[in-house]
């Protein structure tokens, strides 16, 4: 199956149904979004890069975010934009900016800036999310997506055979790996996978794997194991990837 595909396959069936709930069992955050409202931050995403910033199919991103509802919206809405991404989660302290060479945009979390507000991404559009004030040279993601569209755009132009990644992986292939990833772990439309994002990082697994098979995905950073049993139960896990 095609990364556009499985888009267009997913994303507008079962507006209402979940799609995504993002936990953190260090803070008590909790957050769910149905099929509809995580098309809707995609589409936001998808203008923003498209209209706001004039990219188009074939120019780059990089997403140096964690797991979180949040990337998963800025994910989907840049391959809706046919844009290949770079993704990184810096899941390692000490990283240095991607040095991948001319860049659309880049978009960063607030605790990641301070280190290096001196060395930028090169990119031409910088965003920062969870700020708490101004950073020079990066604008709001949240407030600069809200002025756009949350109808998610047509996915006519993008072909199987573009990049979805830096590495050039194109969208098949990565819609090929998702829907094996599906299948391994036994994933039917209206199972819930429960994902530990510190050992599945990459979001062909919290992301696109459970969005192959129609079910919904439970992201829960900072994950207490001994509560494992519990949070199970309580958000009614079919599977789990830890």
């Amino acid at each position: 199956m095609s990364l556009p595909a499985l888009f267009g396959a997913a994303l507008p069936a079962e507006p209402d149904r979940p799609a995504l709930i993002y936990c953190d069992d260090s803070t008590g955050e909790r957050t769910e979004l149905t099929v509809r409202e995580l098309s809707r931050w995609a589409a936001r995403t998808a203008g923003l890069l498209h209209a706001g910033c004039g990219l188009r199919i074939g120019d780059r991103a990089a997403v140096l975010l964690p797991p979180h509802w949040l990337t998963a919206g800025i994910l989907l809405g840049a391959w809706a934009a046919g844009v290949s991404v770079s993704y990184r989660p810096w899941s390692t302290a000490g990283l240095n900016p991607p040095d991948d060479g001319p860049l659309g945009a880049s978009f960063v979390s607030a605790a990641r800036l301070g280190s290096w507000l001196d060395q930028p991404p090169p990119a031409h559009h910088r965003f920062v999310l969870a700020a708490t004030g101004p950073h020079p040279g990066y604008r709001d993601y949240l407030a600069e997506s809200k002025r756009f569209s949350d109808t998610l755009p047509s996915y006519a132009p993008l072909r199987w055979t573009d990049a979805a990644t830096a590495d050039g992986t194109t969208y098949r292939q990565w819609g090929a790996l998702a829907a094996e990833i599906a299948t391994r772990l036994d994933l039917r439309a209206g199972d819930r996978l429960l994902v530990d994002p510190a050992s599945y990082e990459q979001p062909v697994h919290w992301l696109l794997a459970p969005l192959a098979a129609g079910a919904s995905v439970v992201i829960c950073a900072h994950l207490d194991r001994a509560r494992l049993d519990e949070r199970k139960t309580a958000e009614g896990v079919t599977h789990t990837l830890v």
